[in-house]
């Protein structure tokens, strides 16, 4: 695969907002306006972004307009997804790749936003980025300074290391392939796997076990899966049943496993390259290379 780096953010450029998954809240996402251009940015949001069908925010037609132009425009540098939910997966057999592959810039979010993530970097080589969106992250009173902090350092800087609360000591490599767990399996019957070695970090809030299990058992039943994973970085799985359970799950995946990461759906999270080189050593990934 031909990775594609996006270029930097830079304190003046244009950030979109756009709502590719759930309806937002138009509050909250004035409030991450706020928070950007007091930050140094100028914000554009997504023409439909308060539009609302059903449980969307706005049907598959605008939130794919507001995607396509998004990255279309040149003056936009970055997009950042306004908030996960669902309805990614409605997109995916929609987009343009070419639109995308063409215009290359950082594109952010995680939960819902996997499925978009994955399948642009399939489709496109395109590194995008999971981490901290609008409505979740930046509307709040008081934002977690380690998600603001890491934000920022991936996308201003181009710098990213996470280190485990573990004692697990692995050493692996190949891109950072993964996101949320229940999302990623949705997408079970494209293609949507790389290709390339692996290492894949996951996340997942909610879930019981037998769930969490049922999906690691799916994934790790495709043999392209099994073949390429070098090893599994585990971010955190929120509100599990039991987790004794899930512990006794993940000693039983035949993969080196690492974790915890602060990759997560709670308000601690880091802005983690999708796509980019990695090296897990001991207990520290290190990430590099991955901006233009």
């Amino acid at each position: 695969m031909n990775l594609i780096k996006p270029a930097k953010l830079k304190k003046g450029d244009t950030i979109a907002i756009i709502a590719p998954s759930g309806e937002v809240d138009m509050k909250k996402i004035q409030k991450a306006v706020s928070f950007f251009e007091n930050s140094g940015f100028k914000v554009q949001l997504g023409a439909n972004i308060d539009k609302c069908k059903n449980y969307l925010a706005g049907c598959d037609e605008e939130r794919l307009e507001d995607l396509h132009n998004a990255f279309l425009n040149p003056e936009i540098k970055a997009i950042i997804c306004a908030r996960g939910g669902y309805g990614a997966i409605r997109l995916v057999n929609k987009i343009n790749y070419d639109i995308i592959k063409n215009n290359p810039k950082i594109f952010c979010g995680y939960s819902d936003i996997t499925a978009l993530s994955a399948m642009i970097l399939k489709k496109t080589g395109l590194i995008t980025f999971s981490g901290a969106m609008a409505q979740s992250d930046f509307a709040q009173d008081k934002s977690e300074d380690f998600t603001i902090k890491s934000f920022f350092a991936t996308l201003i800087e181009g710098k990213c290391t996470l280190t485990a609360n573990s004692n697990t000591r692995v050493n692996a490599s190949g891109i950072l392939f993964g996101g949320n767990l229940a999302t990623l399996v949705s997408l079970c019957g494209l293609d949507f796997i790389p290709d390339e070695k692996f290492i894949f970090f996951t996340e997942d809030v909610g879930e019981p076990v037998y769930k969490i299990d049922r999906y690691f058992t799916q994934l790790l039943n495709i043999e392209i899966f099994r073949k390429n994973i070098t090893a599994i970085a585990l971010g955190e799985f929120l509100d599990v049943d039991n987790q004794e359970f899930l512990q006794d799950l993940f000693n039983q995946i035949e993969i080196p496993v690492i974790g915890t990461f602060p990759i997560s759906h709670g308000k601690t999270k880091a802005t983690v390259p999708f796509g980019a080189i990695a090296k897990i050593e001991n207990e520290t990934i290190k990430i590099e290379d991955f901006m233009a």
